[in-house]
């Protein structure tokens, strides 16, 4: 039998997931995941965000799960302001690169409490996140953009971070598109694209973090 570990620990969450990734054969997944956390270990090292700062990368089949720890190094507005778009740039140059394996992410940027036992993690911060990640709202919003990448964040995140515009960070490019119930409450998603996307910076490279399996949380088809 396993335990939960009694005390929640907190953590910001991000979390993407690759479009349309079940209509694909077995050899392009393969593709499509290597370079997915190729593309997500370089977006966080753009920051400065290393293995230090975060716990392992949790699979999620299509997708990929980062829980990235309270420090200073790592604080909220460095997900909006730079790995988000940094992931957005390089997704570009990878999709240039590789037409034929080209794909386009949805992200979701919130943060709460967690717990993990020995199987891995959950809690209601999650069941937010994937909740708002996996909408059909989200889904849509992407299939109209041009974009290779769209990010919805919580209401939360919203409210603490984004709305006071910090530098880097426009609250006027987000606009409230997802209203869910979870555990009896009502939770406001808010999506922006990810604007013009530009060269890729030198720092944006690629450094693999190791990846744990998550099956409680892998999307289903």
């Amino acid at each position: 039998m396993t335990n939960a570990r009694s005390t929640p620990l907190h953590r910001t969450i991000l979390a993407v997931d690759i479009e349309g990734s079940t209509g694909s054969t077995d050899p392009v997944k393969a593709r499509l995941r290597a370079a997915l956390y190729e593309l997500l270990e370089s977006a966080l090292l753009a920051a400065g965000i290393d293995r230090r700062h975060h716990d392992p990368l949790i699979d999620r089949g299509d997708g990929a799960l980062t829980l990235i720890r309270p420090v200073d190094r790592a604080p909220k507005t460095v997900l909006l302001d730079t790995v988000v778009p940094a992931l957005g740039r390089l997704l570009a140059g990878h999709n240039a690169r590789r037409p034929a394996d080209r794909f386009r992410l949805r992200a979701v940027v919130h943060a709460g409490e967690v717990l993990y036992d020995g199987r891995g993690c959950f809690g209601e911060s999650l069941d937010v996140a994937f909740r708002l990640l996996d909408d059909e709202r989200v889904k849509r919003a992407l299939r109209r953009s041009r974009e290779p990448l769209v990010l919805v964040t919580s209401d939360d995140i919203y409210r603490s971070i984004i709305r006071h515009g910090y530098e880097g960070i426009d609250p006027d490019t987000y606009a409230p598109c997802v209203r869910l119930e979870v555990g009896g409450r009502t939770h406001q998603g808010w999506l922006r694209t990810t604007g013009t996307v530009t060269a890729v910076k030198p720092r944006e490279r690629a450094v693999m973090a190791p990846v744990i399996s998550l099956d409680g949380y892998r999307r289903h088809a």
